[in-house]
Protein backbone atom coordinates (compact mmCIF):
# COMPACT_ATOMS: atom_id res chain seq x y z
CA UNK A 1 0.00 0.00 0.00
CA UNK A 2 1.33 3.59 -0.79
CA UNK A 3 -0.17 6.13 1.85
CA UNK A 4 1.14 9.41 0.45
CA UNK A 5 1.05 13.04 2.17
CA UNK A 6 1.24 15.77 -0.14
CA UNK A 7 2.54 18.89 2.42
CA UNK A 8 2.55 22.56 1.48
CA UNK A 9 1.33 25.85 2.11
CA UNK A 10 -2.14 26.99 0.11
CA UNK A 11 -1.67 27.53 -3.55
CA UNK A 12 1.51 25.21 -3.38
CA UNK A 13 0.21 22.78 -6.40
CA UNK A 14 -0.91 19.82 -3.69
CA UNK A 15 -4.17 19.60 -5.84
CA UNK A 16 -2.83 19.51 -8.74
CA UNK A 17 -0.08 17.43 -8.40
CA UNK A 18 -2.57 14.77 -5.73
CA UNK A 19 -4.61 14.27 -8.90
CA UNK A 20 -1.45 12.76 -11.28
CA UNK A 21 -0.59 10.69 -8.53
CA UNK A 22 -3.98 9.41 -7.89
CA UNK A 23 -4.06 8.44 -11.84
CA UNK A 24 0.14 7.51 -12.08
CA UNK A 25 -0.44 5.40 -9.09
CA UNK A 26 -3.59 4.35 -9.23
CA UNK A 27 -4.58 6.07 -5.81
CA UNK A 28 -7.57 7.75 -3.63
CA UNK A 29 -7.01 11.23 -3.09
CA UNK A 30 -8.53 12.62 -0.17
CA UNK A 31 -8.64 16.45 0.31
CA UNK A 32 -10.30 18.09 3.27
CA UNK A 33 -10.68 21.21 1.38
CA UNK A 34 -12.27 19.89 -1.64
CA UNK A 35 -14.64 18.05 1.03
CA UNK A 36 -15.35 21.11 2.95
CA UNK A 37 -15.79 23.34 -0.48
CA UNK A 38 -18.52 20.00 -1.75
CA UNK A 39 -20.16 20.28 1.70
CA UNK A 40 -20.69 24.26 1.53
CA UNK A 41 -22.05 23.98 -1.59
CA UNK A 42 -24.53 21.33 -0.34
CA UNK A 43 -25.04 23.80 2.88
CA UNK A 44 -24.80 21.01 4.42
CA UNK A 45 -24.14 21.22 8.82
CA UNK A 46 -20.55 20.19 8.41
CA UNK A 47 -20.44 22.49 5.50
CA UNK A 48 -22.02 25.47 6.78
CA UNK A 49 -19.44 25.23 10.13
CA UNK A 50 -16.34 24.27 7.81
CA UNK A 51 -17.09 27.80 5.74
CA UNK A 52 -17.41 29.96 9.01
CA UNK A 53 -13.48 29.07 9.65
CA UNK A 54 -12.40 28.61 5.98
CA UNK A 55 -13.92 31.91 4.79
CA UNK A 56 -11.71 33.79 7.95
CA UNK A 57 -8.57 31.85 6.98
CA UNK A 58 -8.66 29.54 10.14
CA UNK A 59 -8.00 25.65 10.28
CA UNK A 60 -11.03 23.60 10.18
CA UNK A 61 -10.82 21.81 14.65
CA UNK A 62 -9.48 18.66 14.57
CA UNK A 63 -12.35 16.76 15.27
CA UNK A 64 -13.92 17.86 12.51
CA UNK A 65 -11.20 16.79 10.06
CA UNK A 66 -10.88 13.46 11.55
CA UNK A 67 -14.21 12.40 11.64
CA UNK A 68 -14.82 13.21 8.26
CA UNK A 69 -11.10 11.57 7.17
CA UNK A 70 -12.19 8.55 9.02
CA UNK A 71 -15.47 8.31 6.98
CA UNK A 72 -13.95 8.29 3.35
CA UNK A 73 -10.97 6.32 3.93
CA UNK A 74 -13.50 3.76 5.14
CA UNK A 75 -15.61 4.12 2.05
CA UNK A 76 -12.63 3.24 0.47
CA UNK A 77 -11.27 -0.06 2.01
CA UNK A 78 -9.92 -1.89 -0.90
CA UNK A 79 -7.95 0.76 -1.86
CA UNK A 80 -4.24 0.34 -3.02
CA UNK A 81 -2.81 3.75 -0.99
CA UNK A 82 -4.43 7.31 -0.80
CA UNK A 83 -2.83 10.85 -1.35
CA UNK A 84 -3.73 12.95 1.69
CA UNK A 85 -3.76 16.71 0.15
CA UNK A 86 -3.95 19.14 3.16
CA UNK A 87 -4.04 16.95 5.62
CA UNK A 88 -2.46 16.61 8.60
CA UNK A 89 -2.63 20.81 9.28
CA UNK A 90 -1.39 20.50 12.79
CA UNK A 91 0.77 18.22 14.85
CA UNK A 92 -2.36 16.91 17.17
CA UNK A 93 -3.72 15.96 13.55
CA UNK A 94 -0.96 14.37 12.89
CA UNK A 95 -0.86 12.46 16.10
CA UNK A 96 -4.38 11.12 15.60
CA UNK A 97 -3.62 10.19 12.08
CA UNK A 98 -0.60 8.49 13.00
CA UNK A 99 -2.66 6.59 15.93
CA UNK A 100 -5.37 5.73 13.21
CA UNK A 101 -3.50 4.52 10.78
CA UNK A 102 -1.43 2.14 12.83
CA UNK A 103 -4.28 0.37 14.28
CA UNK A 104 -5.48 -0.15 10.28
CA UNK A 105 -1.87 -1.34 9.73
CA UNK A 106 -1.31 1.47 7.01
CA UNK A 107 1.38 3.38 7.71
CA UNK A 108 2.66 6.64 5.53
CA UNK A 109 5.22 5.86 2.89
CA UNK A 110 6.43 9.27 2.13
CA UNK A 111 5.38 13.11 2.78
CA UNK A 112 6.53 15.19 -0.17
CA UNK A 113 6.70 18.81 0.73
CA UNK A 114 6.10 21.49 -1.96
CA UNK A 115 8.37 24.38 -1.32
CA UNK A 116 7.07 27.60 -3.02
CA UNK A 117 8.17 31.14 -1.81
CA UNK A 118 5.22 33.79 -0.04
CA UNK A 119 5.01 36.07 -3.38
CA UNK A 120 4.83 32.92 -5.77
CA UNK A 121 1.94 31.73 -3.31
CA UNK A 122 0.07 34.76 -2.75
CA UNK A 123 0.38 35.05 -7.13
CA UNK A 124 -1.03 32.07 -7.92
CA UNK A 125 -3.58 32.24 -4.88
CA UNK A 126 -4.93 35.91 -6.28
CA UNK A 127 -5.54 34.47 -10.15
CA UNK A 128 -6.77 31.08 -9.02
CA UNK A 129 -9.19 33.71 -7.26
CA UNK A 130 -10.07 35.63 -9.53
CA UNK A 131 -10.62 32.92 -12.30
CA UNK A 132 -12.47 30.60 -10.13
CA UNK A 133 -14.45 33.21 -8.04
CA UNK A 134 -13.13 31.39 -4.48
CA UNK A 135 -14.09 33.51 -1.65
CA UNK A 136 -11.06 32.33 -0.14
CA UNK A 137 -8.63 33.72 -2.45
CA UNK A 138 -8.49 37.43 -1.78
CA UNK A 139 -5.03 38.59 -0.92
CA UNK A 140 -6.18 39.67 2.79
CA UNK A 141 -7.38 36.51 3.66
CA UNK A 142 -4.55 34.48 1.83
CA UNK A 143 -2.27 36.64 4.12
CA UNK A 144 -3.73 34.93 6.74
CA UNK A 145 -4.30 32.02 5.50
CA UNK A 146 -0.14 31.71 5.39
CA UNK A 147 0.56 33.26 8.59
CA UNK A 148 -2.14 29.93 9.80
CA UNK A 149 -0.04 27.95 7.67
CA UNK A 150 3.24 29.01 9.14
CA UNK A 151 2.37 29.02 12.81
CA UNK A 152 0.46 26.15 12.92
CA UNK A 153 1.22 23.78 9.65
CA UNK A 154 5.17 24.13 9.04
CA UNK A 155 6.17 22.44 12.54
CA UNK A 156 4.78 19.67 10.73
CA UNK A 157 8.15 19.62 8.47
CA UNK A 158 10.26 18.76 11.68
CA UNK A 159 7.79 15.97 12.67
CA UNK A 160 7.70 14.27 9.56
CA UNK A 161 11.65 14.49 9.17
CA UNK A 162 12.36 12.87 12.94
CA UNK A 163 10.15 10.12 11.66
CA UNK A 164 12.50 10.25 8.43
CA UNK A 165 9.72 10.29 6.44
CA UNK A 166 10.01 14.16 4.71
CA UNK A 167 10.83 14.52 0.81
CA UNK A 168 10.99 17.79 -0.28
CA UNK A 169 10.34 19.03 -3.99
CA UNK A 170 10.89 22.69 -5.25
CA UNK A 171 7.56 23.59 -6.19
CA UNK A 172 8.39 26.20 -8.82
CA UNK A 173 8.59 25.40 -12.51
CA UNK A 174 6.15 23.89 -14.56
CA UNK A 175 3.49 20.80 -13.70
CA UNK A 176 5.51 18.30 -15.49
CA UNK A 177 8.98 19.08 -14.11
CA UNK A 178 7.54 19.64 -10.30
CA UNK A 179 5.29 16.07 -10.90
CA UNK A 180 8.87 14.17 -12.50
CA UNK A 181 10.47 15.34 -9.19
CA UNK A 182 7.75 14.19 -6.99
CA UNK A 183 8.08 10.77 -9.10
CA UNK A 184 11.62 10.67 -8.79
CA UNK A 185 11.48 10.32 -4.90
CA UNK A 186 8.25 8.22 -4.79
CA UNK A 187 9.74 5.41 -6.93
CA UNK A 188 13.14 6.07 -5.09
CA UNK A 189 11.65 5.16 -2.57
CA UNK A 190 9.70 2.08 -3.19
Amino acid sequence: MLNLILFGPPGSGKGTHSLKLVDKYNLVHISTGDIFRSETSNKTELGLKAKSYMDKGALVPDELVIDMLFSVMDRHENAKGFVFDGFPRTLVQADKFDEMLNKKNMPISMVVSLEVSDDELIKRLVKRGIESGRSDDTEEVIKQRLDVYNKQTKPLLDYYKNKKLLQSVYGIGSIEEIFNSICERINGKR
